[in-house]
Protein backbone atom coordinates (compact mmCIF):
# COMPACT_ATOMS: atom_id res chain seq x y z
CA UNK A 1 0.00 0.00 0.00
CA UNK A 2 1.66 3.18 -1.06
CA UNK A 3 2.01 6.20 1.60
CA UNK A 4 0.50 9.16 1.55
CA UNK A 5 3.25 11.35 0.13
CA UNK A 6 4.00 8.63 -1.98
CA UNK A 7 4.21 10.11 -6.13
CA UNK A 8 1.13 8.67 -7.59
CA UNK A 9 1.70 11.09 -11.14
CA UNK A 10 4.83 12.83 -12.92
CA UNK A 11 4.42 14.47 -15.78
CA UNK A 12 8.30 15.05 -17.28
CA UNK A 13 9.19 17.36 -20.13
CA UNK A 14 5.83 16.86 -21.84
CA UNK A 15 4.97 18.78 -24.87
CA UNK A 16 2.08 18.93 -27.80
CA UNK A 17 2.29 19.90 -31.34
CA UNK A 18 -0.79 20.64 -33.45
CA UNK A 19 -0.75 21.86 -36.96
CA UNK A 20 -3.37 24.60 -37.84
CA UNK A 21 -6.17 24.43 -40.49
CA UNK A 22 -5.36 20.37 -41.32
CA UNK A 23 -5.31 16.62 -39.69
CA UNK A 24 -2.17 15.73 -39.56
CA UNK A 25 0.40 17.02 -41.16
CA UNK A 26 -1.60 18.12 -44.26
CA UNK A 27 1.31 16.96 -46.96
CA UNK A 28 2.68 13.46 -47.89
CA UNK A 29 6.21 14.94 -47.86
CA UNK A 30 5.46 16.24 -44.06
CA UNK A 31 3.91 12.37 -43.48
CA UNK A 32 7.38 10.63 -45.03
CA UNK A 33 9.51 13.07 -43.04
CA UNK A 34 8.16 12.38 -39.87
CA UNK A 35 8.06 8.44 -40.50
CA UNK A 36 11.76 8.71 -42.23
CA UNK A 37 13.13 10.22 -38.67
CA UNK A 38 11.08 7.66 -36.50
CA UNK A 39 12.54 4.75 -38.44
CA UNK A 40 16.26 6.18 -38.14
CA UNK A 41 15.66 7.11 -34.49
CA UNK A 42 15.91 11.17 -35.18
CA UNK A 43 14.33 13.71 -34.05
CA UNK A 44 10.46 14.66 -35.33
CA UNK A 45 12.05 17.65 -37.91
CA UNK A 46 8.67 19.54 -37.16
CA UNK A 47 8.94 19.58 -33.55
CA UNK A 48 11.51 22.07 -34.32
CA UNK A 49 9.87 24.74 -35.34
CA UNK A 50 6.13 26.35 -34.01
CA UNK A 51 4.69 29.24 -31.93
CA UNK A 52 3.46 29.24 -28.58
CA UNK A 53 -0.03 28.80 -28.62
CA UNK A 54 -1.20 32.98 -28.21
CA UNK A 55 -4.28 32.42 -29.67
CA UNK A 56 -4.88 36.56 -29.89
CA UNK A 57 -2.33 36.98 -32.46
CA UNK A 58 -1.53 36.08 -35.89
CA UNK A 59 1.29 33.41 -36.21
CA UNK A 60 3.78 33.13 -38.80
CA UNK A 61 3.97 29.13 -38.60
CA UNK A 62 1.70 26.25 -39.59
CA UNK A 63 2.62 24.76 -36.42
CA UNK A 64 1.94 25.56 -32.35
CA UNK A 65 2.75 24.30 -29.43
CA UNK A 66 -0.50 23.98 -27.48
CA UNK A 67 2.23 22.57 -24.55
CA UNK A 68 5.24 22.89 -24.07
CA UNK A 69 8.09 21.12 -21.67
CA UNK A 70 5.18 20.90 -18.60
CA UNK A 71 6.79 19.19 -15.44
CA UNK A 72 4.66 18.58 -12.32
CA UNK A 73 4.20 15.73 -9.74
CA UNK A 74 1.24 14.74 -7.90
CA UNK A 75 1.38 13.33 -4.34
CA UNK A 76 -1.18 10.37 -3.43
CA UNK A 77 -4.22 12.11 -1.84
CA UNK A 78 -3.35 15.32 -3.06
CA UNK A 79 -6.56 17.47 -4.93
CA UNK A 80 -4.53 19.56 -7.46
CA UNK A 81 -6.08 22.62 -9.28
CA UNK A 82 -5.03 23.50 -13.21
CA UNK A 83 -6.36 26.69 -13.94
CA UNK A 84 -5.59 29.43 -16.87
CA UNK A 85 -6.93 31.28 -19.18
CA UNK A 86 -9.59 29.53 -22.50
CA UNK A 87 -6.47 28.26 -24.19
CA UNK A 88 -3.72 27.99 -21.77
CA UNK A 89 -3.65 24.33 -22.31
CA UNK A 90 -6.05 22.66 -19.41
CA UNK A 91 -7.77 20.37 -21.82
CA UNK A 92 -5.40 19.21 -23.58
CA UNK A 93 -3.05 18.58 -20.86
CA UNK A 94 -6.16 16.83 -19.33
CA UNK A 95 -6.40 14.57 -22.27
CA UNK A 96 -2.57 13.72 -22.62
CA UNK A 97 -3.09 12.75 -18.97
CA UNK A 98 -6.19 10.33 -19.46
CA UNK A 99 -4.68 9.01 -22.18
CA UNK A 100 -7.19 10.24 -25.00
CA UNK A 101 -4.40 11.95 -26.99
CA UNK A 102 -0.85 11.12 -26.81
CA UNK A 103 2.50 14.31 -26.04
CA UNK A 104 4.19 15.21 -29.02
CA UNK A 105 7.36 14.61 -26.39
CA UNK A 106 8.06 13.55 -23.09
CA UNK A 107 6.36 10.88 -20.45
CA UNK A 108 4.05 10.30 -18.08
CA UNK A 109 4.42 7.99 -15.11
CA UNK A 110 1.18 6.63 -13.26
CA UNK A 111 1.31 4.58 -10.23
CA UNK A 112 -2.69 3.77 -10.15
CA UNK A 113 -6.22 2.96 -12.22
CA UNK A 114 -7.34 6.48 -14.08
CA UNK A 115 -10.79 7.75 -14.27
CA UNK A 116 -11.94 10.97 -16.29
CA UNK A 117 -14.93 12.83 -16.74
CA UNK A 118 -14.06 15.59 -19.62
CA UNK A 119 -16.92 16.23 -21.19
CA UNK A 120 -20.65 15.66 -20.47
CA UNK A 121 -21.80 12.22 -20.88
CA UNK A 122 -18.02 10.68 -21.45
CA UNK A 123 -17.80 7.17 -22.46
CA UNK A 124 -22.14 7.14 -22.52
CA UNK A 125 -23.77 5.39 -25.39
CA UNK A 126 -27.17 7.39 -26.13
CA UNK A 127 -29.04 3.91 -27.18
CA UNK A 128 -28.30 2.50 -23.68
CA UNK A 129 -29.94 2.94 -20.12
CA UNK A 130 -28.85 5.07 -17.20
CA UNK A 131 -28.06 1.68 -15.54
CA UNK A 132 -26.39 -0.13 -18.50
CA UNK A 133 -24.05 2.68 -18.83
CA UNK A 134 -22.86 2.54 -14.56
CA UNK A 135 -22.07 -1.24 -15.82
CA UNK A 136 -20.09 0.02 -19.37
CA UNK A 137 -17.93 2.94 -17.61
CA UNK A 138 -16.83 0.52 -14.86
CA UNK A 139 -16.10 -2.03 -17.04
CA UNK A 140 -14.10 0.52 -18.79
CA UNK A 141 -12.36 1.23 -15.79
CA UNK A 142 -10.91 -1.88 -14.82
CA UNK A 143 -13.50 -3.22 -12.64
CA UNK A 144 -15.43 -6.42 -12.36
CA UNK A 145 -19.54 -6.58 -12.95
CA UNK A 146 -19.63 -7.59 -9.24
CA UNK A 147 -17.91 -4.76 -8.37
CA UNK A 148 -19.76 -2.27 -9.85
CA UNK A 149 -22.65 -3.84 -8.75
CA UNK A 150 -22.34 -3.65 -4.87
CA UNK A 151 -21.76 0.02 -5.81
CA UNK A 152 -25.15 0.46 -8.06
CA UNK A 153 -27.25 1.75 -5.25
CA UNK A 154 -25.03 4.71 -3.89
CA UNK A 155 -24.02 5.85 -7.30
CA UNK A 156 -27.67 6.08 -8.46
CA UNK A 157 -28.23 7.85 -5.76
CA UNK A 158 -26.03 10.22 -5.56
CA UNK A 159 -26.88 11.11 -9.29
CA UNK A 160 -30.45 11.77 -8.24
CA UNK A 161 -31.42 10.20 -11.68
CA UNK A 162 -33.57 7.19 -9.64
CA UNK A 163 -36.36 7.95 -11.75
CA UNK A 164 -34.64 7.80 -15.17
CA UNK A 165 -32.11 5.04 -14.62
CA UNK A 166 -33.85 2.75 -17.07
CA UNK A 167 -34.19 5.37 -19.65
CA UNK A 168 -31.80 5.88 -22.62
CA UNK A 169 -29.30 8.36 -21.82
CA UNK A 170 -29.95 10.27 -25.25
CA UNK A 171 -33.22 11.59 -23.28
CA UNK A 172 -30.97 12.77 -20.82
CA UNK A 173 -30.39 16.78 -20.08
CA UNK A 174 -26.32 17.88 -20.10
CA UNK A 175 -27.28 18.03 -16.40
CA UNK A 176 -28.82 14.39 -16.12
CA UNK A 177 -25.61 13.04 -17.84
CA UNK A 178 -22.80 14.95 -16.04
CA UNK A 179 -24.59 14.11 -12.59
CA UNK A 180 -24.28 10.03 -13.70
CA UNK A 181 -20.89 10.46 -15.16
CA UNK A 182 -19.70 12.08 -11.61
CA UNK A 183 -21.25 9.56 -10.00
CA UNK A 184 -19.65 6.92 -12.14
CA UNK A 185 -16.23 8.36 -11.65
CA UNK A 186 -16.26 9.12 -7.96
CA UNK A 187 -18.05 6.14 -6.99
CA UNK A 188 -16.06 3.33 -8.53
CA UNK A 189 -12.85 4.68 -6.20
CA UNK A 190 -10.06 4.95 -9.32
CA UNK A 191 -6.81 6.05 -7.62
CA UNK A 192 -6.74 8.98 -9.71
CA UNK A 193 -10.36 10.84 -10.73
CA UNK A 194 -9.36 13.67 -13.36
CA UNK A 195 -12.25 16.31 -13.68
CA UNK A 196 -12.47 19.11 -16.14
CA UNK A 197 -14.99 22.02 -16.12
CA UNK A 198 -17.82 20.16 -16.91
CA UNK A 199 -19.18 20.49 -13.29
CA UNK A 200 -20.53 23.81 -14.59
CA UNK A 201 -23.59 22.16 -16.48
CA UNK A 202 -24.35 20.84 -13.15
CA UNK A 203 -27.10 23.33 -10.87
CA UNK A 204 -25.60 24.38 -7.52
CA UNK A 205 -26.91 21.85 -5.06
CA UNK A 206 -24.88 19.16 -7.38
CA UNK A 207 -21.78 21.26 -7.80
CA UNK A 208 -21.60 21.68 -3.88
CA UNK A 209 -22.17 17.53 -3.71
CA UNK A 210 -19.42 16.80 -6.07
CA UNK A 211 -16.82 19.27 -4.55
CA UNK A 212 -17.91 17.83 -1.20
CA UNK A 213 -17.01 14.30 -2.53
CA UNK A 214 -13.84 14.99 -4.16
CA UNK A 215 -13.21 16.21 -0.81
CA UNK A 216 -14.60 13.31 0.63
CA UNK A 217 -12.35 10.53 -1.72
CA UNK A 218 -9.08 12.43 -0.79
CA UNK A 219 -9.00 13.26 2.88
CA UNK A 220 -10.79 9.48 3.83
CA UNK A 221 -9.94 7.47 0.68
CA UNK A 222 -6.77 8.87 0.11
CA UNK A 223 -7.45 8.78 -3.35
CA UNK A 224 -5.97 11.70 -5.86
CA UNK A 225 -7.77 14.78 -7.77
CA UNK A 226 -6.80 16.83 -10.42
CA UNK A 227 -9.27 19.55 -11.00
CA UNK A 228 -10.04 21.99 -14.07
CA UNK A 229 -12.00 25.21 -13.72
CA UNK A 230 -12.49 28.81 -13.81
CA UNK A 231 -14.67 29.17 -10.70
CA UNK A 232 -11.64 30.46 -8.53
CA UNK A 233 -14.07 30.05 -5.96
CA UNK A 234 -13.72 26.17 -5.84
CA UNK A 235 -10.26 25.50 -6.76
CA UNK A 236 -9.77 27.77 -3.09
CA UNK A 237 -12.21 25.65 -1.36
CA UNK A 238 -11.22 22.51 -2.53
CA UNK A 239 -6.95 22.14 -3.87
CA UNK A 240 -4.28 21.73 -1.68
CA UNK A 241 -1.96 23.50 -4.45
CA UNK A 242 -2.75 25.07 -8.02
CA UNK A 243 -0.91 24.75 -11.28
CA UNK A 244 -1.23 27.83 -13.60
CA UNK A 245 -1.09 27.54 -17.51
CA UNK A 246 -0.43 29.90 -19.58
CA UNK A 247 0.35 29.72 -23.86
CA UNK A 248 1.11 26.22 -22.94
CA UNK A 249 3.19 26.43 -20.23
CA UNK A 250 3.31 25.87 -16.82
CA UNK A 251 3.53 29.65 -15.41
CA UNK A 252 3.73 29.47 -11.83
CA UNK A 253 2.53 26.68 -8.93
CA UNK A 254 1.74 26.45 -5.62
CA UNK A 255 -0.64 27.57 -2.57
CA UNK A 256 -4.09 28.12 -4.31
CA UNK A 257 -4.27 31.91 -2.76
CA UNK A 258 -0.71 32.54 -4.28
CA UNK A 259 -1.30 31.15 -7.40
CA UNK A 260 -4.82 32.36 -7.90
CA UNK A 261 -3.30 36.38 -7.15
CA UNK A 262 -0.94 35.42 -10.18
CA UNK A 263 -3.59 34.46 -12.29
CA UNK A 264 -5.76 37.41 -11.90
CA UNK A 265 -3.17 39.29 -12.28
CA UNK A 266 -2.29 37.66 -15.81
CA UNK A 267 -6.34 37.55 -16.43
CA UNK A 268 -7.49 41.28 -15.25
CA UNK A 269 -4.30 43.34 -17.12
CA UNK A 270 -5.26 47.40 -17.20
CA UNK A 271 -7.57 47.88 -19.78
CA UNK A 272 -9.65 51.40 -19.80
CA UNK A 273 -10.23 51.99 -22.88
CA UNK A 274 -11.10 50.46 -26.06
CA UNK A 275 -12.07 51.45 -29.48
CA UNK A 276 -12.51 50.56 -32.87
CA UNK A 277 -12.00 51.95 -36.36
CA UNK A 278 -15.24 52.25 -38.75
CA UNK A 279 -15.57 48.93 -40.78
CA UNK A 280 -13.99 47.45 -37.56
CA UNK A 281 -16.39 47.62 -35.25
CA UNK A 282 -17.62 44.27 -33.67
CA UNK A 283 -20.93 44.21 -34.42
CA UNK A 284 -23.73 42.83 -36.93
CA UNK A 285 -26.52 44.48 -39.08
CA UNK A 286 -27.98 45.34 -36.07
CA UNK A 287 -25.61 47.02 -33.55
CA UNK A 288 -22.24 47.63 -34.15
CA UNK A 289 -19.68 48.67 -30.37
CA UNK A 290 -18.02 51.97 -31.34
CA UNK A 291 -15.67 52.14 -28.35
CA UNK A 292 -15.88 51.66 -24.10
CA UNK A 293 -14.54 53.31 -21.65
CA UNK A 294 -13.93 53.52 -17.69
CA UNK A 295 -13.78 57.18 -16.52
CA UNK A 296 -13.29 58.48 -13.12
CA UNK A 297 -15.91 61.10 -11.22
CA UNK A 298 -13.72 64.22 -13.06
CA UNK A 299 -14.25 62.04 -16.86
CA UNK A 300 -10.47 60.74 -16.84
CA UNK A 301 -9.14 57.31 -17.32
CA UNK A 302 -8.12 55.17 -14.74
CA UNK A 303 -7.77 51.55 -13.22
CA UNK A 304 -7.03 52.28 -9.92
CA UNK A 305 -9.69 53.55 -7.49
CA UNK A 306 -10.57 54.07 -3.74
CA UNK A 307 -13.47 52.03 -2.92
CA UNK A 308 -15.24 55.27 -2.09
CA UNK A 309 -14.82 56.41 -5.45
CA UNK A 310 -17.85 56.01 -8.16
CA UNK A 311 -16.68 54.65 -11.37
CA UNK A 312 -18.43 55.50 -14.93
CA UNK A 313 -18.63 52.56 -17.57
CA UNK A 314 -19.44 54.15 -21.05
CA UNK A 315 -20.56 52.44 -23.93
CA UNK A 316 -20.86 54.05 -27.65
CA UNK A 317 -22.48 52.24 -29.93
CA UNK A 318 -24.93 51.81 -33.44
CA UNK A 319 -28.29 51.12 -32.95
CA UNK A 320 -29.70 50.26 -36.31
CA UNK A 321 -32.45 47.73 -34.90
CA UNK A 322 -35.47 49.41 -36.12
CA UNK A 323 -38.31 46.78 -35.13
CA UNK A 324 -36.54 45.65 -31.85
CA UNK A 325 -35.17 47.97 -29.24
CA UNK A 326 -31.44 47.54 -28.18
CA UNK A 327 -29.86 47.72 -24.88
CA UNK A 328 -26.52 48.29 -23.46
CA UNK A 329 -25.79 45.46 -20.80
CA UNK A 330 -23.25 45.53 -18.52
CA UNK A 331 -21.65 42.29 -15.90
CA UNK A 332 -19.54 42.97 -13.41
CA UNK A 333 -16.76 39.86 -12.24
CA UNK A 334 -14.93 39.76 -9.70
CA UNK A 335 -11.78 38.15 -9.49
CA UNK A 336 -13.22 34.31 -8.59
CA UNK A 337 -15.03 34.48 -12.06
CA UNK A 338 -18.36 35.25 -10.05
CA UNK A 339 -20.38 37.39 -12.03
CA UNK A 340 -21.83 39.82 -8.87
CA UNK A 341 -24.50 41.69 -10.89
CA UNK A 342 -25.31 42.76 -14.37
CA UNK A 343 -27.49 46.12 -15.38
CA UNK A 344 -28.77 47.32 -18.37
CA UNK A 345 -30.15 50.50 -20.31
CA UNK A 346 -33.73 49.65 -18.83
CA UNK A 347 -32.90 50.78 -15.81
CA UNK A 348 -32.88 54.41 -17.63
CA UNK A 349 -35.90 56.46 -17.58
CA UNK A 350 -35.23 58.22 -21.13
CA UNK A 351 -34.07 54.69 -22.44
CA UNK A 352 -37.27 54.66 -24.86
CA UNK A 353 -36.97 57.91 -26.08
CA UNK A 354 -33.01 57.49 -27.33
CA UNK A 355 -34.02 54.41 -29.37
CA UNK A 356 -36.95 55.70 -31.39
CA UNK A 357 -35.12 56.54 -34.35
CA UNK A 358 -33.60 54.25 -36.50
CA UNK A 359 -29.33 54.59 -37.40
CA UNK A 360 -28.62 56.17 -33.91
CA UNK A 361 -25.24 56.90 -32.14
CA UNK A 362 -25.81 55.72 -28.59
CA UNK A 363 -24.43 57.17 -25.55
CA UNK A 364 -24.93 55.20 -22.69
CA UNK A 365 -23.03 55.34 -19.21
CA UNK A 366 -23.29 53.24 -16.37
CA UNK A 367 -22.45 54.44 -12.68
CA UNK A 368 -21.49 52.12 -10.11
CA UNK A 369 -21.51 53.95 -6.97
CA UNK A 370 -18.47 54.23 -4.02
CA UNK A 371 -18.70 51.94 -0.99
CA UNK A 372 -20.37 48.86 -3.19
CA UNK A 373 -17.52 46.81 -3.90
CA UNK A 374 -14.64 45.08 -1.84
CA UNK A 375 -11.09 45.86 -2.68
CA UNK A 376 -10.00 43.87 -5.31
CA UNK A 377 -9.50 43.27 -9.06
CA UNK A 378 -12.74 43.48 -11.57
CA UNK A 379 -13.55 43.11 -14.91
CA UNK A 380 -16.86 43.72 -17.03
CA UNK A 381 -18.75 42.05 -19.67
CA UNK A 382 -20.28 44.50 -22.29
CA UNK A 383 -22.64 43.49 -24.54
CA UNK A 384 -25.50 45.39 -26.73
CA UNK A 385 -28.76 43.16 -27.73
CA UNK A 386 -32.30 42.58 -26.79
CA UNK A 387 -34.79 41.00 -24.97
CA UNK A 388 -37.71 40.73 -27.18
CA UNK A 389 -36.95 38.48 -28.68
CA UNK A 390 -33.40 37.10 -26.65
CA UNK A 391 -31.04 38.52 -28.92
CA UNK A 392 -27.14 39.64 -28.91
CA UNK A 393 -25.64 41.24 -31.09
CA UNK A 394 -21.77 41.96 -29.74
CA UNK A 395 -20.40 40.45 -26.36
CA UNK A 396 -16.87 41.03 -25.47
CA UNK A 397 -16.27 38.94 -21.98
CA UNK A 398 -13.41 40.78 -20.58
CA UNK A 399 -14.37 44.24 -22.22
CA UNK A 400 -12.79 46.36 -18.86
CA UNK A 401 -11.21 46.23 -16.15
CA UNK A 402 -10.62 47.78 -13.08
CA UNK A 403 -8.74 47.72 -9.28
CA UNK A 404 -10.49 48.81 -6.09
CA UNK A 405 -8.08 49.35 -2.76
CA UNK A 406 -8.91 50.93 0.24
CA UNK A 407 -5.30 52.02 1.25
CA UNK A 408 -5.77 55.99 -0.58
CA UNK A 409 -8.09 57.15 2.45
CA UNK A 410 -7.92 54.89 5.09
CA UNK A 411 -6.43 56.78 8.27
CA UNK A 412 -5.00 54.69 10.82
CA UNK A 413 -8.33 53.53 12.93
CA UNK A 414 -9.59 51.80 9.61
CA UNK A 415 -6.34 50.27 8.80
CA UNK A 416 -7.23 46.82 10.20
CA UNK A 417 -10.50 46.67 8.67
CA UNK A 418 -8.70 45.89 5.02
CA UNK A 419 -10.27 42.57 4.64
CA UNK A 420 -14.07 42.83 4.46
CA UNK A 421 -15.96 39.18 4.67
CA UNK A 422 -18.71 39.11 2.20
CA UNK A 423 -18.85 39.81 -1.66
CA UNK A 424 -19.87 43.88 -1.07
CA UNK A 425 -18.47 46.51 1.16
CA UNK A 426 -22.06 48.80 0.49
CA UNK A 427 -22.00 51.85 3.11
CA UNK A 428 -25.01 51.72 4.71
CA UNK A 429 -26.65 54.21 7.32
CA UNK A 430 -25.98 53.59 11.48
CA UNK A 431 -27.43 55.39 13.98
CA UNK A 432 -25.49 55.92 17.25
CA UNK A 433 -26.83 57.24 20.30
CA UNK A 434 -25.09 56.93 24.03
CA UNK A 435 -26.24 57.48 27.64
CA UNK A 436 -23.56 57.87 30.19
CA UNK A 437 -23.66 54.69 32.86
Amino acid sequence: MMKQQDVILKVENVSKQYRLGVVGTGTISHDLNRFLAKVTGKEDPYLKIGESNDRSTKGTSEYVWALRDINFEVKQGEILGIIGKNGAGKSTLLKILSKVTGPSTGSIKYNGKIASLLEVGTGFHPEMTGKENIFLNGAILGMTKKEIASKLDEIIDFSGCERYIDTPVKRYSSGMKVRLAFAVAAFLEPDILVVDEVLAVGDAEFQKKAIGKMRDISSQAGRTVLFVSHDMEAILKLTNRVVLLDNGIVLDEGLPTDIINKYTNVVFKPCTRRSWDIGNEPGNKFAKLKSIILTNSKNKTQYDFDISEKINIEICYFDFNSQYKNTAIIHVIDQYDRTLFASNEFDCIDWLTFHSKTDSLIKAKCVIPGNLLLPGKYKVLIAIGNYNPNMIHVRIDNALTFNLTNDINLNKEKASLKKWPGLFKPSLKWEITSNEI
